[in-house]
């Protein structure tokens, strides 16, 4: 024990860490406001207008200073250490800076007409080339489309998903799972097409928004299917072995327990199919066919939705339509950020309870 003790003060390595140098914690956070600032000057002594383009010498900056920085104080490997953290941040910062410019654009171009007056007028009566007009009939044709398609591929999907993980076996399970995810790739104009030749040409229905919502549908059903799948997958087998155990039949232990732990997953995984649907426009276009009128019927006649309202409104190439174009990217953008909110809210409200000591 004395000897360890006499040579313990004395080794060269513990010495070496003890006495080493270190930035404070906040440096990274003092590296990244100097970029920032430094990025900004150069972009303005440039004549860059783009605030993208000084996001992106700022990230170059940060990785160059962190690694300068730290090399000089702590040595070559922190130093390589923190320019490894520092390309994962910035490959996030890149990631995002795509979203940031296209909804910092959609805000500031559809502002321009959306207002009170814009979400509850539609195009009935409006010259194109001209001032006016709304988003209404559009509105109602979106949440009736999606709505129908979410009340046909949801089911369809959890029940489907349910098999695979509770039930599934076999060769029927495989070539279940291969099915879906043939369908994961299906392009959205083929599952119009398929709706149109079945449902209009063979069956002898006429354009409609349902006809929309079973194009629709189909692209739902393998992302609800995978998702819900993948979240099935992450509840405990403890639990389920409670619950049988306690002599609890299969189908209730997947709906009183299974079902609830998961359902967090399972709403957002809704959501994403959802978001996914919401800006489809090339089933819109072969089946729902447009609408300038307020049609309340999704099961007669042709309506019309936010992204075919977007695409006809830009294809008719004057500012008036660009700007109402925008205004409804924007309204359709805040459509699925309000359910996502709301899905969040359900499943928090929805999911198991923990009491902490």
């Amino acid at each position: 024990m004395s000897a360890v003790t006499q040579d313990a003060p004395t080794s060269p390595q513990l010495h070496a860490v003890l006495t080493h140098r270190r930035l404070p914690r906040w440096a990274p956070f003092g590296i990244a406001v100097g970029a920032v600032a430094l990025g900004a000057a150069i972009g303005l002594g440039a004549g860059l207008t783009s605030h993208v383009q000084w996001g992106l010498i700022a990230l170059v900056l940060f990785v160059i200073g962190t690694y300068a920085i730290t090399a000089r104080v702590e040595g070559r490997r922190q130093a390589r250490d923190r320019v490894a953290t520092s390309l994962v941040w910035a490959c996030f910062v890149v990631a995002v800076i795509p979203l940031y410019s296209l909804v910092e654009t959609t805000i500031a171009d559809g502002l321009k007409v959306l207002n009170t007056d814009f979400l509850t007028h539609s195009m009935g009566g409006i010259i194109p080339t001209e001032a006016g007009g709304g988003v209404y009939h559009a509105i109602i044709g979106t949440l009736e489309q999606v709505g129908l398609a979410s009340v046909i591929a949801v089911p369809i999907g959890m029940l489907t998903a349910i098999y695979l993980v509770e039930y599934g076996r076999g060769k029927l399970a495989q070539v279940v799972t291969f099915f879906v995810d043939v369908m994961t790739g299906i392009p959205s104009i083929v599952s119009g097409l398929f709706i149109l030749s079945f449902w209009i040409i063979i069956l002898g229905f006429g354009y409609s928004g349902f006809a929309g919502s079973l194009a629709l549908a189909i692209l739902m059903v393998p992302v609800v299917v995978r998702s819900t799948e993948e979240m099935l997958k992450l509840v405990p087998n403890e639990l389920r072995e409670s619950a049988l155990a306690l002599g609890v039949p299969k189908w209730r232990t997947i709906l009183r327990v299974v079902l609830p732990t998961s359902i967090g997953g399972i709403l957002t995984g809704v959501m994403l199919a959802v978001a996914r649907i919401a800006g489809e426009t090339a089933p819109v276009l072969l089946l729902v066919f447009g609408n300038q009128l307020i049609n309340n019927n999704p099961f007669s006649g042709a309506q019309s939705s936010l992204p075919f309202y977007v695409f006809e409104q830009y294809s008719l190439g004057n500012q008036y339509a660009y700007d109402r174009a925008w205004a409804a990217a924007l309204v359709l953008i805040a459509f699925v950020m309000i359910l996502n909110l709301v899905a969040r809210g359900i499943a928090r409200w929805k999911a198991p309870k923990t009491t902490g000591r």
